[in-house]
């Protein structure tokens, strides 16, 4: 009887492991285009069908704004968990995870370079570390790098990227806002301009101080912008929100905003911003030629 039937053989690639290796192609989760990975950091991590922005590291952000190298500052600071702080695990627990996972001791980078020719001190946040979150140590390496560029006569540019304050700092992730901005007013009275870039998210309390700010606010696009979340909003005000709230675009449109810029052009953008608000060269002596 044997003969008369059928053997079905498995499906070989179903025992194979496939020979595409993990993280070669990336889902836009905009569009659901299917892009291979260097075309996607060719373009800076945004989309070329819907230019949907990816999100970037720090140091992919400095990479994408610096003309080359720079110089990273205050490299050893990290949090000593002053609070002893416990929720669903201990705060230094998680510190330690989540400087494992990422290689990083807090939530920004501060570093100085060039950007257009131009010396800059830029620091840029690190959304993977903890949401992004704004403890005592991002408020102080952030003041540390608005006074270093006091000091050297240099223009400021933060990238924000955070869920907002450290709720396990408490009251001191809080103090950081005052002290950022108080460090931001020194700036602006030593002439230098600030341009602040907001990414998607930026929220919380880093919103409420040093990321609306700017002399230059300037937004990716779709970013969410806003201090608390749309669905708590909602929930206190009773009321239903317009389409596209808290988004860059409608922040821009009501004034909350300078300008929405790509990320492929933001680079050329801050060029532009930094020289119109140079400081001018002071005059040298002028030279009289006496006729004979």
């Amino acid at each position: 009887m044997a003969w008369f039937k059928k053997v079905r053989k498995p499906i070989e690639s179903a025992n194979k492991e496939s020979r595409v290796p993990e993280g070669l192609w990336v889902k836009c989760p905009s569009c659901a285009q299917i892009i291979y990975n260097k075309d996607l950091a060719a373009s800076l991590s945004v989309c070329t069908k819907c230019a949907h922005h990816f999100r970037l590291t720090a140091a992919e952000r400095l990479r994408s704004l610096f003309d080359g190298s720079w110089t990273e500052h205050d490299t050893g600071l990290r949090s000593t968990d002053p609070l002893r702080f416990t929720d669903t695990k201990p705060y230094k627990k998680r510190l330690e995870t989540t400087i494992a996972s990422t290689g990083m001791l807090d939530a920004v980078v501060t570093a100085s370079g060039q950007i257009g020719g131009r010396d800059v001190v830029v620091a840029a946040m690190e959304y993977s570390f903890i949401g992004g979150s704004m403890g005592v140590v991002v408020g102080e390496k952030i003041t540390r790098a608005i006074e270093a560029a006091i000091e050297h006569q240099q223009p400021v540019v933060i990238v924000s990227c955070s869920g907002g304050a450290r709720m396990m700092e408490g009251a001191l992730s809080l103090m950081q806002m005052a002290k950022i901005s108080a460090a931001l007013a020194r700036l602006d009275r030593a002439r230098l301009p600030y341009i602040s870039v907001l990414t998607d998210p930026t929220t919380g309390g880093v919103t409420a101080s040093f990321a609306m700010l700017g002399d230059v606010n300037i937004a990716e696009p779709r970013a969410l912008i806003g201090f608390a979340g749309p669905r708590v909003i909602e929930q206190t005000i009773r009321q239903k929100l317009p389409e596209g709230f808290q988004r860059s675009e409608f922040l821009l449109e009501h004034g909350m905003l300078d300008m929405v810029v790509d990320r492929r052009e933001l680079k050329d953008v801050i060029t532009r911003i930094l020289t119109f608000g140079a400081k001018p060269r002071a005059a040298g002596p002028a030279v009289v030629t006496a006729r004979s």
